[in-house]
Parts: structure tokens; sequence; C-alpha cells
């Protein structure tokens, strides 16, 4: 069951997705990471980008996937004004459980060329194997990295920005928030991609979506339960974003989701909030949308038009220089 009707050029091709099924995490780990690669036959990455592997030497030391351009940016800002580029900190998808470092390379290649950005994916550790804080941990190592120029990458630390999809787009917010706590400098903006916020799953989102075709209610608590396991009550607005009690001095906000996501309602909650914070936020809801829309069906015209929507909001946000309006 999905609580709406779907787009029905993604529903053409959601039954030749496999099945999700957590009770077998080994599997599911397997079984996604062939469908990446599947995902990417063909591809290679495009001239004017390299591609490398570093280590954090600071905080839980994460392991890190650099990509760096080597070409003048598509879209530059005023070299005499930023001698050093902007960053994005990307944080994959996987539901806390699964997913690899390389699983975004194509669309993270585009946005280092488009913007001139270096971009920093971190490799956090899954549960349950490594359970809340490891990630939000792995994350923020990152992040100080980059809000500290990150060695010899030449980042302007008055331009991070911090990103991520799903699990990845609830650790950037978890990351934001104790940046924010802990007196870290000011992030540039963050992008929220249909985020997981909340490990209560009691919206009405959250309850109708048990179609066993797309991550669902029983995906969704076996997820959060590994995530948290041997984490006792009351568990803390950093693992799930939504339980935060204070949203303000959050750093600018676009989030979008889709209106069958599970994590729909989760979603608009916190967008609602943050704006209520007074953190200028643009909410995008996509039509007849399930979670991970775009990754799975890219090209329906749905898909297609997220994308177009979210790559000029990343260049904007890694860009531009007249504040949060510029990235309309």
């Amino acid at each position: 069951m999905l609580p709406g009707p779907l787009d029905p050029e993604v529903g053409a091709v959601l039954n030749a997705i496999p099945r999700l099924d957590l009770r077998d995490l080994q599997r599911a780990r397997t079984e996604r990471i062939h469908l990446a690669r599947a995902g990417q036959a063909g591809w290679q990455p495009p001239e004017g980008v390299e591609i490398s592997e570093r280590q954090v030497p600071a905080g839980s030391r994460p392991r890190v996937r650099v990509v760096t351009p080597t070409l003048a940016p598509s879209h530059p800002t005023d070299p005499t004004d930023h001698p050093t580029r902007p960053a994005l900190v990307w944080l994959h998808g996987g539901g806390h459980v699964m997913g690899t470092v390389w699983q975004d390379d194509p669309r993270l290649c585009r946005w280092a060329l488009d913007a001139g950005a270096v971009v920093v994916v971190v490799d956090w550790r899954w549960a349950p194997e490594h359970p809340y804080p490891a990630a939000l941990d792995d994350a923020c190592a990152a992040l100080r990295w980059c809000l500290a120029g990150a060695d010899d990458l030449d980042i302007d630390p008055a331009r991070v920005v911090v990103a991520g999809a799903s699990s990845g787009g609830g650790l950037a917010a978890g990351a934001a928030l104790r940046c924010r706590d802990e007196g870290d400098p000011p992030l540039r903006a963050q992008v929220l991609i249909y985020p997981m916020l909340d490990d209560r799953g009691d919206t009405p989102s959250a309850r109708t979506c048990t179609d066993p075709r797309v991550w669902n209610d029983e995906s969704n608590s076996r997820a959060w339960a590994a995530y948290l396991s041997g984490w006792s009550r009351p568990i803390p607005g950093y693992a799930a974003p939504a339980r935060a009690t204070d949203l303000t001095g959050l750093p600018p906000t676009w989030l979008a989701t889709g209106a069958l996501d599970l994590f729909r309602d989760e979603d608009l909650e916190y967008a609602a909030r943050l704006l209520a914070a007074g953190v200028p936020t643009e909410l995008h809801v996509y039509a007849g949308a399930v979670h991970g829309f775009d990754l799975f069906a890219p090209n329906a015209g749905v898909s297609v038009r997220f994308r177009a929507e979210l790559d000029a909001v990343m260049r904007a946000a890694l860009t531009a220089d007249t504040g949060w309006a510029s990235l309309r």
C-alpha cells in the first residue's frame, strides 16, 4: 500500500527493482551494491575531475572519497574574490545499514565540475556493527576537516555545504545540529534529499507505506533498530533530528521529498519547524514519487525535473554570494 497514486513512469519500472528485505542484512547489502553497479554500467568519471581516497586526520578519522575538479567551473565565482574553492560534504543513503561511498559518483562529479567545488564523500560506518553515534561522528569529523580548510584541498571554510539523501540526509541534518551546538563555524547551507529524520515512524505516511517494492515501514523499523541498538532513551536529536527541540541558527535549508515517500510527513514537519525557527527554507514535494524515485526511475519526467532543480540549487549554494535568495 502507498499513501496515494503512483506516477505512471515511476510505476513502470518499480516492479523490476529487487525487493529489499533487511531480515537478511548481508544479502540486502550485496543486492544493493549490485544494483548500484548496474545503475552505473558504462559510466566513467568525466574529464576534468580527479577521484581519490583519503582519511580525515582528526575526530573519528573516517575514510572519505574526494572528487576534485581540475577544469574551470561551468558557473564560476570571481577568482579574485575566492582564491579557494567551495566544498560539499556528502552523506550517501542506505538506511544507516548499507550503501557505498561511490554510489553517487555521477551526480557528485557533475556538481564538482559545475561549481568548481571539492566534494568530500564520507564513508560513514554501518549499523548495527557500528551503531549511533558512529556514523554521525564520521560526518562531523569530515565537516570539521573541511571547515578547517582540509589540508591541501584549498577549501574556503565560508563556503561549506552539507548534503545527503535518505539516511544521509538525516546524518546531514544531525551534523548541522551538532556543529551548531558545539560552536563550529557556520555552514553555507544544508541540502536534504528525502531525509530520514524520525525513528518513531508514527506519521500517516509512515504507517500507510507498506508496499514491499519500496523502502517501507518494516524496513524503516529494522534500520532504526540497528542504528539505535544499545542506546538508551531518550533518543537525542542528533540521532533523529525530528526529535530536536531547537532548530534556530541552522543553515539555510533546501529539502525535497516525494508525495508517496514514507518520510513525507516527517520531512514536511521538519521544514515547517525550520521556517518557524526563522531558518530560510525551501520545500519541494514531488507528486507521485516514492522514496528514491530518482535513482531507480532516472528517466521519468518527475526525476528529470527533480534532478534539474537539485542541480540548480546545489550550484547556487556552492557559488552564489548574495545569500539564500540567490539559491532560488
